[in-house]
């Protein structure tokens, strides 16, 4: 009942709070639909039609009405379709996005944060966390466009946008997996350090087990606690962080919608899929929680 409280508590800040940007945002939906040069009365004619005269807080509770029966559409007319299909056809270009950057970072991240601990203080180390630095270093929007001039333009390996087919995929994943790659790589390392002066590993070590063993089986079990969370964190975020990839490379997700839905300042889409982005979050942190109790046999006691 309680995270059910927090979570119905952090949707409706999260709607509240968009609403409130949205009238903070310079310019009017109006001149969007009818342009500067129209005429007030048929301004403020438009403005009751499309219910942009009233409060904020009763256009909240609109939406949220329309938003549970289904019959929410976007704010502007003529051609008001409705907004869940939309987001409903965005969410699983997204969501497979986010998985495939996931995949990147993680098949990056556990290798070389395993063998910079397990050689700490050598070339290795060194190496794996210098490059772990840059990664981390390197923004986003500029890593997509090199990727693109590299592997589509001039080596013509990948197509540059779309989401035609898994080809279309590789780029947008490894510019998201990429940083979230670097940033993990760290993370174990650190943790696995961590894990490796406690007793129990000193215990495993004096019983005769070899280092791979003992590194494996008994270290990494503990240090992926910390772990867990940084992935539940960073996966909310890559569903939310994807905006600009989306854009950068045309892949008609959800981080898409909203750009465009910002562009158009079409209010109702905008705070549709803030809250889809929102509950997604939610949804992780939880996934998040159970995979504590089976990572660590004493969060099970404890719960």
């Amino acid at each position: 009942m309680k995270r059910l409280v927090s979570t119905l508590g952090a949707a409706l800040g999260a709607l509240v709070l968009v609403s409130l940007f949205l009238h903070l945002v310079p310019g009017d939906p109006i001149d969007v639909m009818l342009g500067e040069q129209a005429m007030q009365v048929d301004r403020e004619a438009l403005r009751r039609a499309v219910g942009l005269d009233a409060p904020v807080p009763v256009q909240l509770w609109r939406f949220t009405r329309d938003l549970f029966t289904g019959e929410l559409r976007t704010s502007l007319p003529p051609f008001q379709k409705k907004v869940l299909p939309a987001i409903g056809a965005a969410l699983p270009y997204t969501g497979v996005l986010a998985l495939a950057a996931l995949a990147v970072a993680v098949s990056l991240a556990l290798p070389l944060g395993l063998m910079a601990a397990a050689r700490r203080g050598t070339w290795a180390d060194a190496l794996a966390m210098a490059g772990a630095a840059v990664g981390v270093a390197l923004p986003r929007f500029w890593v997509g466009p090199l990727l693109v001039l590299l592997l589509a333009l001039r080596l013509d390996w990948l197509p540059v946008s779309g989401a035609g087919s898994w080809r279309h995929l590789v780029l947008p994943a490894l510019t998201l997996g990429g940083a979230l790659a670097a940033f993990l790589a760290r993370m174990t390392r650190a943790a696995l350090l961590e894990v490796l002066r406690e007793d129990y590993i000193t215990v495993a070590r004096a019983q005769g087990l070899g280092a791979a063993r003992v590194l494996w089986r008994h270290a990494l079990r503990t240090a992926l606690l910390p772990l867990l969370t940084v992935l539940g964190l960073e996966f909310g975020a890559l569903l939310g962080g994807a905006i600009v990839t989306e854009k950068v490379f045309a892949w008609p997700g959800m981080g898409t919608l909203l750009l465009q839905a910002i562009e158009r300042r079409d209010y109702n889409t905008v705070r549709a899929t803030v809250l889809v982005f929102t509950g997604c979050y939610l949804l992780v942190h939880a996934l998040t929680d159970a995979a504590y109790a089976l990572a660590d046999p004493r969060v099970r006691r404890r719960a």
